[in-house]
């Protein structure tokens, strides 16, 4: 999600995930279960640490999925705060100024339509192509 002015970097827009997920760390778990031997059996302290990395990773997957919702809350606001107003657009080094006419909310996060200056109309507009006109 983009923020009113802002630029994302390629990399900052394309974080990859290299960490394990929690089907993944449930399979881990299980098949060290399976293969563990019984005459010597995980030791508890190792199996409650174990418990409590799941757990972690749990907690750690919920906030980011709050982060995520509480990034798109305020990226639709942001946008819904611009209707009508006046604003510059930057669109590939190219300024242009016009006034925000609608919102379009789509998978890929908000998007404006920009009532141009000239009298043209750009649909599609990011949100972080946009900054208040001054």
């Amino acid at each position: 999600m983009d923020a009113i002015g802002s630029v994302l970097s390629s990399t900052e827009a394309q974080t990859s995930t290299k960490t394990i997920n929690q089907d993944d760390f449930i399979k881990l778990f299980l098949t060290q279960l399976n293969f563990q031997d019984p005459m010597e059996p995980v030791d508890n302290r190792e199996f409650l640490a174990q418990i409590a990395q799941f757990s972690s990773l749990e907690q750690s997957r919920k906030i980011g999925e709050s982060i995520s919702d509480l990034v798109l809350l305020n990226s639709t606001s942001q946008s819904l705060s611009l209707l009508s107003k006046f604003v510059e657009l930057n669109q590939d080094g190219i300024r242009s100024t016009g006034t925000v006419s609608a919102v379009n909310f789509t998978a890929d996060g908000p998007m404006l339509t920009i009532t141009l200056s000239t009298g043209g109309i750009i649909r599609d507009a990011r949100l972080s192509q946009v900054s208040l006109a001054r």
